[in-house]
């Protein structure tokens, strides 16, 4: 195992220390001996960015997997052994990353690390059909509950379809279609792991209440044996032009509370001082109940119940600017539509006061303190900056260049990207009464139709 890198200062006094074993696995640990418990974040550099046409949803229905068992660890027995040490654990899935993470008190620690380097070595040896056909379903229950069954549940996947064209590598979302979840094979499965679970394609951190020495040497033990290999491809190129060039629209009409107005904004890339800025824009204008639109829409008008406005950082295609605002009353979509464009035609011409600066910027860096303020959080940070940037270093001094950006520069950002034909928009339009009832039956007799098929999943 080689150190790469020492202990260097950094914001708020936090370290980080940077290592490598020898078949590629980066490790990255931060010491905080404030209270007795330890973190440990595994990233896998795979996302649904990675997957292919007719297999979308793979990378999360492997998420799922992996918490199936592996050679030493049977069944549910990942959950059951961290819950029964008295740590808690979970695994996401994004479109550029997967990543699995348990805190535990810190005389546990070993434990996690056996566990993360036994299904990274040994997932393999358990994968077979009926873990494949359980999660299959867990993952299809996921979708019905999280984004089929629920009011605005599909607005995500249709921006993110309209914002990103078809074919490029966002154009899906990590959940996949069901077509794509039923069609995907044991086999497939098998080929994702071996292509891109292998400790060269994967970074650890560890922070807390460690002992370095002792912890680099357990992580030497249980992954050191683990072989690397060089079978992944690259993601596909994710770049697309700074703006659409036209306003993309769809109106949904579905049984939902109230009208919305959605929109994504296409956005530098994170990483970039241009995205920090924009950050800032989209703070001032849509990030909380002092922000402009929220005064505006909520406040002043009372068009809107809820108005806000945030970025989805992406680092392998442009960000996403998020607007989410539901109508109150009988308020016409096409009212809230002009205040918005008022209000952001407005910004790009007068930028943000040294107020609103100040508290954006205020707002942002406690944010990033409440991020690294954990160590779970903090754990999570340098595993995304060492996968999405090449240096975990850079999640302790993010904050510095938020705090950085000009009130020009956030000017700027607002005229050259939050326009109207820079946009993806939805508009929800809610059933009648009678539409209602009608989509009522129709489901109702689909189920009916569908409901041996759908038991297994129904019950699980």
């Amino acid at each position: 195992m080689g150190d790469t890198a020492t202990a260097r200062a950094a914001s708020g006094g936090l370290t980080a220390t940077e290592h490598r074993l020898a078949n590629g696995l980066r490790v990255v640990l931060s010491e905080d001996h404030l209270t007795p418990v330890a973190a440990v974040c595994l990233w896998y550099d795979v996302g649904s960015r990675h997957e292919v046409k007719g297999r979308t949803g793979l990378a999360h229905l492997f998420e799922h997997l992996m918490f199936q068992g592996s050679a030493q660890v049977k069944g549910n027995g990942h959950f059951e052994l961290v819950q029964g040490a008295g740590g808690s654990l979970n695994g996401t899935t994004s479109f550029e990353r997967t990543n699995y993470f348990e805190t535990m008190p810190a005389h546990q620690l070993e434990l996690a690390l056996w566990l993360e380097a036994d299904r990274m070595g040994t997932l393999l040896t358990a994968l077979d059909d009926e873990s494949m056909e359980n999660q299959r379903d867990v993952v299809k229950n996921e979708r019905r509950q999280r984004y089929d069954n629920v009011p605005y549940g599909t607005a995500f996947e249709k921006l993110t379809a309209l914002a990103y064209p078809e074919g490029h590598p966002y154009h899906h979302t990590p959940i996949g279609s069901m077509a794509d979840l039923d069609a995907a094979t044991l086999e497939d499965a098998r080929q994702f792991f071996r292509t891109y679970y292998a400790p060269n394609n994967a970074v650890l951190s560890v922070v807390g209440d460690i002992d370095p020495e002792q912890t680099l040497a357990w992580i030497e033990k249980y992954f050191g044996s683990i072989p690397g290999h060089d079978g992944k491809q690259p993601p596909r190129d994710g770049s697309l032009p700074d703006t659409i060039g036209t306003e993309l629209r769809e109106v949904v009409r579905e049984e939902v509370p109230a009208r919305a107005l959605m929109a994504a904004y296409r956005l530098p890339e994170d990483g970039t001082r241009a995205a920090d800025a924009a950050d800032v824009a989209l703070t001032v204008l849509g990030g909380g109940e002092s922000s402009r639109l929220y005064n505006r829409l909520v406040r002043r008008d009372r068009s809107a119940v809820a108005a806000g406005f945030g970025l989805l950082r992406l680092a392998g295609a442009p960000s996403l600017g998020w607007l989410d605002v539901k109508a109150s009353g009988d308020v016409e979509i096409p009212a809230i539509e002009a205040a918005v464009d008022d209000e952001l035609a407005r910004f790009a011409a007068e930028g943000p006061t040294a107020e609103e600066m100040e508290r954006a910027q205020a707002q942002l860096e406690r944010e990033w303190l409440d991020r690294l303020g954990t160590v779970a959080g903090r754990a999570d940070e340098l595993c995304r900056y060492a996968v999405l940037f090449g240096d975990p270093q850079l999640a302790l001094s993010a904050v510095g260049r938020v705090l950085d950006v000009t009130a020009d520069e956030v000017r700027q950002a607002a005229a050259e990207r939050l326009r109207p034909d820079n946009r993806a928009v939805l508009v929800y339009e809610p059933l009648t009464p009678e539409e209602a009832e009608h989509a009522e039956h129709a489901e109702h007799a689909e189920n009916t139709d569908a409901a041996t098929g759908e038991e297994a999943a129904a019950s699980e």
